[in-house]
């Protein structure tokens, strides 16, 4: 299996086309996982907020003057969230809209000009959709489309990047009903394929590399399929 960063020329902008990008800087076999960075997916989006043009709220001043943020981001934050789950130490861990519990909604002031902040897409999961049918119609070939994200994950220090969004290949791989090396029946091995495929990509993605996408090549995916990744409110233990 081969993780192949893709670099673009241009910093992508409202209304870029992600998949002529994609395919003006590489050539895409059947069988390749595109994995694109959020924040490539909300540019083109149009998901890009101007800090000075959002009016804070008395709970987001509120909460701004408490915890040291600028109120015009808390005012984002709280407008992409259905509820505060955690405030700590400057961190405002949130559920959105979208059913992802993450620090400030995901919102992000990294990569952006000075004064700007992205959100999330509105539906990761059309814009995953949306790409690989656009890559699919011109390479003729079989795409899975992956949008990542970098969240912290409860009693594990640093950052790994998830998958936000999927479509083309299942999310999780269901090993439940297989039997182990003892002959032991498997009750709830769910592998978040997506996720660790994401997690690869990053090593080669980085941070300022000018690297929005990543091709994952010779994973060998499944079909579409099986649970999706966010855990129900009701079983999660942490929120």
């Amino acid at each position: 299996m081969e993780v192949i960063p893709v670099r673009v020329e241009k910093e992508i902008a409202e209304g870029d086309d992600l998949a002529a990008l994609l395919l003006g800087a590489t050539r895409l076999e059947d069988g390749d996982v595109v994995v694109v960075a959020q924040k490539a997916v909300s540019k083109s989006e149009g998901m890009s907020r101007q800090l000075c043009s959002v009016k804070p709220s008395l709970l987001a001043q509120g909460i701004a003057s408490q915890y040291g943020k600028d109120p015009r981001l808390v005012e984002l934050i709280l407008s992409e969230s259905e509820r505060i789950v955690r405030m700590r130490a400057g961190i405002l861990i949130v559920r959105t809209h979208h059913g992802i519990v993450c620090a400030n909604a995901g919102i992000d002031e990294s990569n952006v000009p000075e004064g700007y902040a992205t959100l999330l897409p509105s539906d990761p999961g059309r814009s995953a959709a949306g790409l690989r049918k656009s890559l699919e119609g011109k390479t003729r070939g079989r795409i899975a489309v992956l949008v990542s994200d970098t969240f912290g994950r409860p009693f594990r220090m640093g950052q790994a990047n998830c998958a936000i969004g999927v479509s083309g290949m299942a999310a999780m791989l269901d090993y439940r009903g297989t039997r182990d090396t003892f002959g032991r029946e498997l009750r709830t091995s769910e592998i978040a394929v997506s996720d660790e495929l994401c997690s690869a990509a990053e090593l080669v993605m980085a941070k300022s590399a000018g690297c929005p996408f990543a091709l994952v090549r010779g994973y060998g995916f499944g079909p579409e399929g099986g649970g999706g990744l966010l855990r129900p409110p009701a079983e999660d233990l942490f929120a």
